[in-house]
């Protein structure tokens, strides 16, 4: 669980907009980790915790402790859990899956009104768009609202939060034995996740960019660096295979092109008619005599 120093903007269950001199501030963590441990929050109640803006932190660099970065949120990583990304055809990070033993799920903000209600709207039509792939849905009240589910070959769960500015959806992949397990993973996580939306004007469902850490980003250029390298190497193995069948090919051989065959039948024909040539020179030649 991340830690840092939070302002007090939950009162009475109500999230302002974010406002950088808001009130009075108060060691969220501390506070939040007691109602954790003494009243579980009820089904389709708000959770007595995050996601939190970044607003909400008396020194925004706070909210990096112990949160993988990815730019527009910043996530806790379970203990052993490791991350999987996912690029667009232009070769830009779209989505980033933190991967445990029990399966895997992303956490990704959107853009979204001041006034709340915008998730309702996506769940309806992740359910629609479920239906449609003749999954088995159904919808449950989880600690932030309805939940979304999809049964098929695999077990998927949406889970949407709004916030002050933003949505976050998290999805959550994993098979039907393990996807309690994963379920508890994805909602700890999400409860303690960070949201840097900015100022920028967006349209609604614009989804906030995702920046790796620089350090992540190095170990993936130096895997896809060594990966091109394997492939270079592949490929010069197959040019050299061809080029070297192509000259066994050049040095085999060429058979020698056979002489016409003579036609039996015709052989036949002109030896008959020799002979009876002959005979016939013999009979002329014994005639005149």
């Amino acid at each position: 669980m991340a830690f840092g120093r939070r302002k007090r903007q939950r009162d009475n269950g109500a999230v302002p907009d974010p406002v950088p001199d808001a009130a009075v501030a108060a060691d969220g963590a501390v506070e939040r980790e007691v109602v954790e441990q003494t009243a579980p929050p009820a089904a389709g109640g708000d959770l007595e915790g995050g996601p939190f803006d970044i607003e909400e932190f008396d020194k925004p660099e706070e909210a990096e402790q112990a949160r993988l970065d990815l730019g527009s949120v910043l996530i806790p990583m379970p203990s052993g859990a490791q991350i999987q990304v996912e690029f667009n055809q232009t070769g830009v990070p779209n989505a980033i899956w933190v991967v445990t033993p029990n399966g895997r799920f992303t956490v990704a903000a959107y853009a979204a009104p001041k006034s709340p209600g915008l998730w309702r709207e996506v769940a309806a039509e992740l359910a629609e768009a479920l239906r449609n792939d003749n999954a088995a849905v159904s919808i449950e009240d989880g600690p932030w609202g309805r939940e979304v589910i999809g049964v098929g070959a695999g077990a998927v769960r949406f889970i949407g939060v709004d916030g002050p500015r933003w949505m976050i959806r998290c999805v959550v992949n994993g098979t039907p034995q393990s996807m309690p397990a994963l379920l508890a993973q994805a909602r700890e996580a999400l409860a303690d996740t960070v949201v840097r939306r900015g100022d920028t004007p967006m349209p609604v469902r614009t989804p906030l960019q995702v920046q790796l850490p620089e350090q992540l980003a190095a170990q993936l250029r130096a895997a896809q660096a060594q990966q091109a390298k394997q492939m270079q190497a592949q490929q010069a193995m197959l040019a050299a295979q061809q080029a070297m069948f192509a000259q066994q090919q050049r040095q085999q051989p060429q058979p020698q092109p056979q002489p016409p065959q003579q036609d039996d039948s015709e052989g036949e024909r002109r030896d008959a008619s020799g002979s009876a040539m002959q005979q016939l020179r013999g009979t002329s030649s014994t005639t005149g005599g």
